[in-house]
C-alpha cells in the first residue's frame, strides 16, 4: 500500500474493524517512513453476473427487472414490499453464490418460482404462467394440478 503523503510502500496496520454496514473492513495504517496515518477500506469484489437469454443473447443481470417481475406476480396479494425486497436479496445472493459469471435465464426463473411457491401459490401461478408461456388452458391446468397434487 502506498502512503498517500510520501509515496513509500511500507506501512503497518494500527487498527482493523468491520465498517458500519458490515460489507467492508476499515484499516487504519501508519506509514513507517513519514509516520502519518491514513485509512483504507477493503471490499469483497463482486463479479457482475451475465444472464444468457433463451435466444442466446447476453445481458447484465438486472436486479430491478427481477424485482418488477416478482412485484407483478404478487400484485394485490398479502405480501409486503419488505418481503419482496428480502426475496430479491435472497435470490440475488443465491445466484451470486453459484460462483459463475454467466447464468441462464432458466436458472433465474426456476429460482424465482421456487421462492414464490413457498411464499404464495397465487403469485407462483401468475409468475409461472408468464415464465412458461402456456399456449393453452390445458397447459395451465396441468401446472395447477401439479401444484395441488
Amino acid at each position: 500500500m502506498k502512503c498517500p503523503f510520501c509515496g513509500q510502500e511500507k506501512d503497518r496496520v494500527v487498527d482493523s474493524r468491520p465498517s458500519q454496514d458490515g460489507r467492508s473492513v476499515r484499516r487504519r495504517r501508519e506509514c513507517e517512513s513519514c509516520g502519518k496515518r491514513f485509512t483504507t477500506y477493503e471490499y469483497i469484489e463482486e463479479v457482475p453476473l451475465t444472464v444468457i437469454k433463451n435466444d442466446g443473447r447476453r445481458e447484465p443481470f438486472n436486479r430491478q427487472k427481477l424485482q418488477t417481475g416478482i412485484e407483478l406476480a404478487c400484485k394485490k396479494r398479502p405480501i409486503s414490499a419488505e418481503k419482496i425486497a428480502s426475496m430479491v436479496d435472497e435470490i440475488e445472493e443465491q445466484l451470486q453464490s453459484l460462483s459463475k459469471t454467466e447464468i441462464t435465464s432458466k436458472q433465474v426463473g426456476e429460482t424465482v418460482m421456487k421462492k414464490l411457491k413457498d411464499l404464495d401459490e397465487v403469485a407462483y401461478v401468475r409468475f409461472a404462467s408468464v415464465y412458461h408461456k402456456f399456449k393453452d388452458i390445458n397447459e395451465f391446468m396441468n401446472e395447477l394440478k401439479n401444484l395441488l397434487g
